[in-house]
Protein backbone atom coordinates (compact mmCIF):
# COMPACT_ATOMS: atom_id res chain seq x y z
CA UNK A 1 0.00 0.00 0.00
CA UNK A 2 2.81 2.41 0.95
CA UNK A 3 4.51 1.75 -2.39
CA UNK A 4 1.27 2.48 -4.25
CA UNK A 5 0.83 5.74 -2.35
CA UNK A 6 4.36 6.84 -3.23
CA UNK A 7 3.80 6.05 -6.90
CA UNK A 8 0.49 7.94 -6.87
CA UNK A 9 2.13 10.94 -5.17
CA UNK A 10 4.94 11.02 -7.74
CA UNK A 11 2.45 10.79 -10.61
CA UNK A 12 0.39 13.65 -9.14
CA UNK A 13 3.50 15.80 -8.70
CA UNK A 14 4.54 15.19 -12.31
CA UNK A 15 1.05 16.13 -13.50
CA UNK A 16 1.07 19.35 -11.48
CA UNK A 17 4.51 20.30 -12.84
CA UNK A 18 3.42 19.62 -16.42
CA UNK A 19 0.32 21.79 -15.96
CA UNK A 20 2.43 24.58 -14.49
CA UNK A 21 4.77 24.51 -17.49
CA UNK A 22 1.86 24.74 -19.94
CA UNK A 23 0.03 27.54 -18.08
CA UNK A 24 0.92 31.02 -19.42
CA UNK A 25 2.31 33.35 -16.78
CA UNK A 26 2.06 37.15 -16.72
CA UNK A 27 5.83 37.49 -17.08
CA UNK A 28 6.17 35.11 -20.02
CA UNK A 29 4.47 35.86 -23.33
CA UNK A 30 5.35 35.02 -26.92
CA UNK A 31 4.83 36.06 -30.52
CA UNK A 32 5.98 34.37 -33.74
CA UNK A 33 7.93 36.48 -36.23
CA UNK A 34 9.23 35.64 -39.70
CA UNK A 35 11.59 37.98 -41.50
CA UNK A 36 13.76 35.85 -43.78
CA UNK A 37 16.32 33.33 -42.56
CA UNK A 38 15.56 32.41 -38.96
CA UNK A 39 19.25 32.48 -38.04
CA UNK A 40 19.16 36.25 -38.63
CA UNK A 41 15.93 36.94 -36.76
CA UNK A 42 16.92 34.71 -33.85
CA UNK A 43 20.34 36.33 -33.46
CA UNK A 44 18.77 39.79 -33.27
CA UNK A 45 16.09 39.03 -30.70
CA UNK A 46 18.49 37.10 -28.48
CA UNK A 47 20.19 40.47 -27.84
CA UNK A 48 17.05 42.35 -26.84
CA UNK A 49 16.73 43.01 -23.10
CA UNK A 50 13.56 41.41 -21.79
CA UNK A 51 13.58 38.58 -24.33
CA UNK A 52 13.78 35.30 -22.44
CA UNK A 53 14.32 33.04 -25.42
CA UNK A 54 14.25 33.09 -29.21
CA UNK A 55 13.41 29.73 -30.80
CA UNK A 56 13.83 29.04 -34.50
CA UNK A 57 11.07 27.08 -36.20
CA UNK A 58 8.49 26.80 -38.97
CA UNK A 59 4.84 27.89 -39.12
CA UNK A 60 1.97 28.76 -41.39
CA UNK A 61 2.22 25.82 -43.78
CA UNK A 62 0.33 22.72 -44.83
CA UNK A 63 2.82 19.95 -43.97
CA UNK A 64 2.87 18.47 -40.48
CA UNK A 65 6.23 18.15 -38.70
CA UNK A 66 8.22 19.74 -41.54
CA UNK A 67 11.96 19.31 -41.86
CA UNK A 68 14.49 21.92 -42.96
CA UNK A 69 15.01 20.01 -46.19
CA UNK A 70 11.28 20.19 -46.99
CA UNK A 71 11.15 23.88 -46.09
CA UNK A 72 14.03 24.67 -48.43
CA UNK A 73 12.03 23.29 -51.36
CA UNK A 74 9.52 26.10 -50.79
CA UNK A 75 6.54 23.81 -51.33
CA UNK A 76 5.30 23.30 -47.74
CA UNK A 77 3.79 26.75 -47.28
CA UNK A 78 5.72 27.20 -44.04
CA UNK A 79 7.76 30.28 -43.26
CA UNK A 80 11.02 30.23 -41.34
CA UNK A 81 10.03 31.94 -38.10
CA UNK A 82 11.22 32.64 -34.57
CA UNK A 83 9.16 32.27 -31.43
CA UNK A 84 10.10 35.31 -29.36
CA UNK A 85 9.39 34.58 -25.69
CA UNK A 86 9.57 37.72 -23.59
CA UNK A 87 8.84 39.32 -20.24
CA UNK A 88 6.27 42.08 -20.88
CA UNK A 89 7.37 43.82 -17.67
CA UNK A 90 10.79 44.39 -19.28
CA UNK A 91 9.97 44.84 -22.96
CA UNK A 92 6.55 45.46 -24.49
CA UNK A 93 5.14 44.11 -27.72
CA UNK A 94 5.20 47.44 -29.63
CA UNK A 95 8.95 47.67 -28.92
CA UNK A 96 9.53 44.13 -30.18
CA UNK A 97 7.53 44.82 -33.32
CA UNK A 98 9.42 48.05 -33.93
CA UNK A 99 12.68 46.09 -33.71
CA UNK A 100 11.28 43.49 -36.09
CA UNK A 101 10.61 46.14 -38.74
CA UNK A 102 14.10 47.60 -38.31
CA UNK A 103 16.05 44.36 -38.72
CA UNK A 104 14.44 43.07 -41.91
CA UNK A 105 12.93 44.49 -45.10
CA UNK A 106 9.13 44.09 -44.90
CA UNK A 107 8.56 45.48 -48.40
CA UNK A 108 9.99 42.57 -50.41
CA UNK A 109 7.47 39.78 -50.91
CA UNK A 110 8.90 36.28 -50.37
CA UNK A 111 12.45 37.60 -50.31
CA UNK A 112 15.13 38.87 -47.97
CA UNK A 113 18.31 39.87 -49.72
CA UNK A 114 19.51 36.94 -51.82
CA UNK A 115 17.12 34.53 -50.07
CA UNK A 116 14.05 33.96 -52.22
CA UNK A 117 10.98 31.80 -51.66
CA UNK A 118 7.76 31.75 -49.65
CA UNK A 119 9.68 30.38 -46.67
CA UNK A 120 11.40 33.78 -46.40
CA UNK A 121 8.24 35.88 -46.38
CA UNK A 122 7.65 38.60 -43.81
CA UNK A 123 4.99 37.38 -41.41
CA UNK A 124 3.65 37.95 -37.89
CA UNK A 125 1.73 35.06 -36.35
CA UNK A 126 -0.30 36.33 -33.40
CA UNK A 127 -1.65 34.39 -30.45
CA UNK A 128 -4.78 36.55 -30.14
CA UNK A 129 -6.65 39.59 -31.45
CA UNK A 130 -4.78 41.91 -29.09
CA UNK A 131 -1.50 40.94 -30.72
CA UNK A 132 -3.07 41.26 -34.17
CA UNK A 133 -4.14 44.82 -33.37
CA UNK A 134 -0.63 45.62 -32.12
CA UNK A 135 0.87 44.19 -35.31
CA UNK A 136 -1.46 46.24 -37.50
CA UNK A 137 -0.55 49.38 -35.57
CA UNK A 138 3.16 48.59 -35.85
CA UNK A 139 2.86 48.25 -39.62
CA UNK A 140 1.14 51.64 -39.86
CA UNK A 141 3.93 53.22 -37.82
CA UNK A 142 6.74 51.51 -39.72
CA UNK A 143 5.30 52.35 -43.14
CA UNK A 144 6.46 55.95 -42.76
CA UNK A 145 10.07 54.76 -43.04
CA UNK A 146 9.57 52.89 -46.33
CA UNK A 147 8.84 54.18 -49.81
CA UNK A 148 7.35 50.84 -50.90
CA UNK A 149 4.30 49.24 -49.28
CA UNK A 150 4.88 46.85 -46.40
CA UNK A 151 3.77 43.36 -47.40
CA UNK A 152 4.06 41.65 -44.01
CA UNK A 153 1.35 39.06 -43.43
CA UNK A 154 -0.51 39.26 -40.11
CA UNK A 155 -2.37 36.10 -39.13
CA UNK A 156 -3.58 34.29 -36.04
CA UNK A 157 -1.27 31.39 -35.18
CA UNK A 158 -2.85 27.97 -35.44
CA UNK A 159 -2.60 26.01 -32.20
CA UNK A 160 -3.13 22.61 -33.82
CA UNK A 161 -2.54 21.06 -37.21
CA UNK A 162 0.26 21.59 -39.75
CA UNK A 163 0.13 25.42 -39.61
CA UNK A 164 1.07 25.55 -35.92
CA UNK A 165 4.57 26.47 -34.74
CA UNK A 166 7.08 23.65 -35.17
CA UNK A 167 10.41 23.97 -33.38
CA UNK A 168 13.26 23.61 -35.87
CA UNK A 169 15.95 20.99 -35.56
CA UNK A 170 18.37 21.45 -32.65
CA UNK A 171 21.28 22.35 -34.91
CA UNK A 172 19.42 25.51 -35.99
CA UNK A 173 19.04 26.84 -32.45
CA UNK A 174 21.53 29.57 -31.43
CA UNK A 175 23.07 29.09 -34.85
CA UNK A 176 24.95 32.38 -35.10
CA UNK A 177 26.27 32.09 -31.54
CA UNK A 178 27.69 28.68 -32.37
CA UNK A 179 28.82 29.46 -35.95
CA UNK A 180 29.78 33.16 -36.14
CA UNK A 181 32.29 32.48 -38.90
CA UNK A 182 29.94 30.53 -41.15
CA UNK A 183 29.99 32.32 -44.53
CA UNK A 184 26.29 33.15 -44.76
CA UNK A 185 26.14 34.34 -41.15
CA UNK A 186 29.27 36.44 -41.54
CA UNK A 187 27.84 38.15 -44.62
CA UNK A 188 24.33 38.90 -43.34
CA UNK A 189 24.02 39.00 -39.55
CA UNK A 190 26.67 41.48 -38.26
CA UNK A 191 25.05 44.34 -40.21
CA UNK A 192 21.66 43.54 -38.70
CA UNK A 193 23.16 43.42 -35.20
CA UNK A 194 24.87 46.78 -35.71
CA UNK A 195 21.54 48.30 -36.72
CA UNK A 196 19.83 46.65 -33.74
CA UNK A 197 22.42 47.89 -31.23
CA UNK A 198 22.10 51.46 -32.49
CA UNK A 199 18.33 51.18 -32.11
CA UNK A 200 18.61 49.81 -28.57
CA UNK A 201 20.99 52.63 -27.63
CA UNK A 202 18.39 55.25 -28.58
CA UNK A 203 16.29 56.68 -25.79
CA UNK A 204 12.56 56.01 -26.14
Amino acid sequence: MTKLLVIAALALAAMVNAMAEETPTPNRQSIILGGGCFWCVESCFEEVPGVIEAVSGYAGGAVDRPSYELICDGDTGHAEVVEVIYDPAKVDLPKLLSIFFHVHDPTTRNRQGADSGTQYRSIILCTDETQRSAATAAIATAQARFSSPIVTEVVILATTGPARFHRAEDYHQDYFKLHPDQAYCKATIPGKLTKLRKLLDKKD
